[in-house]
């Protein structure tokens, strides 16, 4: 579905990501980890089309790489961001509708699916979207970004700040995300939910993928966590 092949990426003459390699299988959930600075999220960038990169990125067997951002989000790969980029003055709801894509041709996801997943969101629908709090604005990026029907949700540190209900509120949205058949590439720092719900485990330290594995092979090789994850 998704395949990354030899991705080098560049900021200015920085040069960031060396090499890196990976497939995202249908319905599948990759977990991508690393400390602070490895290249994760540089990778989630290349991807979109948000840096200058080298290589090979091929979504349904059709190459990417030099496309721009919101052509790639048409080609169904949906991209939420470290830092939320909700529209504050717009309510809920807007921030909603301005996530839909196609509205009325199939799509697998409405409103109410929003609100049935995160009854918060549809208490908070008519306020707007800056005054919610750090969870609940995560919610909404979550679901603004589910309303375009994607087929791959690349998903940059979902839980980060938050309290520990909303960390499983997000956790039970990935199940529902892989049970609907849709493919994550996850980003994530606690290790926790991402072994639990995850398919394989990506680490990337160094802008290089240096161990890819099941969650149980990860768990069971101390050196790579010890070398590239604990702090």
């Amino acid at each position: 579905m998704l395949s990354v092949k030899n991705l080098h990426a560049f900021y200015g003459k920085s040069h960031v990501l060396h090499g890196v390699s990976f497939d995202v299988q249908p319905g599948q959930i990759v977990a991508l980890l690393g400390r602070n600075g490895s290249g994760r999220s540089t990778t989630a960038k290349a991807i979109m089309g948000l840096v200058d990169c080298q290589g090979s990125i091929n979504w349904k067997a059709g190459e990417i790489v030099g496309k721009k951002a919101y052509q790639i989000s048409h080609l169904g790969i949906g991209y939420v961001p470290e830092n939320r980029d909700i529209f504050p003055k717009l309510t809920v709801h807007q921030n909603l509708l301005l996530g839909q894509k196609d509205a009325g041709k199939g799509s697998r996801w409405s409103f109410s699916d929003m609100y049935s997943m995160f009854p918060r969101l549809q208490e908070r629908q008519h306020t707007e979207a800056g005054v919610l709090s750090g969870g609940e604005q995560q919610m909404l990026t979550l679901c603004r970004t589910l309303m375009g029907d994607p087929d791959l949700i690349i998903i940059d540190e979902p839980t980060e700040g938050l309290a520990p209900k909303i960390v499983h509120l997000v956790g039970q949205f990935l199940q529902t995300l892989k049970v609907k058949g849709i493919s994550v590439l996850l980003i994530e720092q606690k290790l926790t939910i991402a072994m639990a719900i995850s398919d394989r485990a990506l680490v990337m330290g160094h802008g290089c993928i240096v161990f890819d594995g099941t969650p149980d092979s990860l768990r069971a090789d101390a050196y790579t966590r010890k070398e590239w994850l604990e702090v």
